[in-house]
């Protein structure tokens, strides 16, 4: 369904449930160690549905493979992993929401940024629930601003943190003498070796980020963070990238008359030297790839030196969930240090942590030490130092259907 009729129904709920909240009745008031012990049993033996993105063979294999089986081994939880569009899974939940429906399909969603905005807009998210998380509690940096803070929208809880995300350029070391520190440096590589770069179309995820990055490069960021969503005056400030992404068009891969759909599809075209860059979220993406040997060994990730944008994504619970203690247990494991340093490792995923390591045990540490990154990474001090925050969530639609205005492709 397109992202108009979603937001079609985002507008009538936002209508229909003004002055409402999404604070339903949670499991305990205020659970303590004796209620955890009450919900681990009524979690034991039940099935937890989980939603979210499946475009990732490597993610999923993760969550299929280790995820489901501890869940099983430790907790004879049974998890039931669901791929589906987030754009597919908030008009699933807004459908219910119109209808009423009290015993909902979805247990855990995997959501952050402007999705979370719509569906904690809406009341379709159980909470708040994460303080009544022991890992939450104990291993969680709680007054972090990306912890509380989801695209600049409050998270009050509605939502555990599950990894950290920061973009990162991916080129190939064998056919770039020196890889671009700024969006100029980008176009003049890109005029000079024409059709060898492009990006995914916004709203791919990844490409929308791109697109923003672009932005921040060339006007900078300060100014969205308290800004309205103004369609006029979004366009007015972001005009200079949108010239600077016309003036590249020509330059790029089929002359910028289409793009690729999906970060996955640009991988592909790396992987098979149609282009010599692609794009990533996740940092560690590049070892991964260079590790299953589906990018060249001479790749390596790269950032511009005014920086990149960096995320938290997060777990949140349905409000018409039918096993909320089964994803209160699910949602606990995944921020245990066991659950967080496997799905660090590039050979499982590479997903940065979520987890702050000075309330870790010296065991618990260790277990992020023993990880090896792979090839091609950048150091996590880079990535820090160099970290910008996410734009407001309100403000992405508007960029993504300004940048649809202003970038047609062919056939538009």
């Amino acid at each position: 369904m397109k992202k108009s009729i979603l937001l079609f129904l985002a507008l009538l709920l936002i209508i229909n449930f003004a002055g409402c909240t999404s604070r339903d009745e949670k499991p305990t008031a205020q659970i303590t160690a004796e209620d955890w012990n009450s919900i681990l049993e009524k979690a034991k033996g039940t099935t937890v549905n989980f939603y979210g993105w499946g475009g990732s063979q490597k993610v999923n294999e993760w969550i299929d493979n280790y995820v489901s089986r501890k869940l099983k081994e430790e907790y004879d939880i049974i998890l039931n992993r669901v791929p589906m569009d987030i754009d597919d899974i908030l008009n699933k939940l807004l459908g219910e929401k119109q209808l009423n429906s009290k015993e909902g399909t979805i247990d855990i969603v995997w959501i952050n940024g402007e999705n979370f905005f719509t569906a904690k807009r809406n009341g379709l998210l159980f909470g708040p629930f994460v303080d009544d998380l022991p890992n939450y509690k104990k291993y969680v940096d709680t007054e972090s601003i990306e912890i509380k803070y989801d695209f600049g929208f409050p998270v009050e809880g509605y939502e555990a943190p599950y990894g950290k995300a920061q973009l990162v350029l991916i080129g190939d070391q064998a056919q770039i003498v020196q890889f671009p520190r700024n969006h100029e440096e980008l176009f003049e590589m890109v005029k000079n070796n024409p059709g060898k770069f492009t990006y995914p179309a916004p709203p791919d995820f990844t490409g929308s980020a791109f697109v923003r990055n672009i932005i921040y490069d060339i006007v900078g960021y300060k100014q969205f963070m308290n800004m309205e969503a103004d369609k006029q005056k979004v366009a007015e400030v972001i005009k200079p990238a949108m010239d600077y992404l016309k003036k590249i068009k020509p330059y790029l891969w089929q002359e910028g008359k289409t793009y690729p759909a999906t970060v996955a599809q640009l991988d592909n075209m790396y992987a098979d030297h149609e282009v010599f860059m692609t794009i990533s979220y996740n940092p560690n993406h590049v070892a991964s790839k260079i590790g299953t040997g589906e990018f060249p060994t001479t790749s390596q990730a790269f950032i511009f030196e005014k920086g990149t944008i960096g995320n938290t994504h997060f777990l949140a619970i349905p409000y018409n969930a039918t096993n909320k203690e089964g994803a209160l247990v699910a949602i606990n494991f995944l921020l245990s240090p066991k659950a967080q340093a496997s799905k660090y490792d590039p050979k499982n995923w590479g997903d940065l942590p979520v987890l702050d390591n000075g309330k870790f045990s010296d065991e618990e540490k260790k277990l992020f030490h023993d990880v090896k990154l792979g090839e091609g990474v950048l150091p996590q001090d880079i990535l820090l130092a160099h970290r910008l925050p996410e734009i407001p969530a309100h403000l992405i639609p508007i960029i993504e259907e300004i940048w649809q205005e202003n970038i047609p492709v062919e056939g538009e």
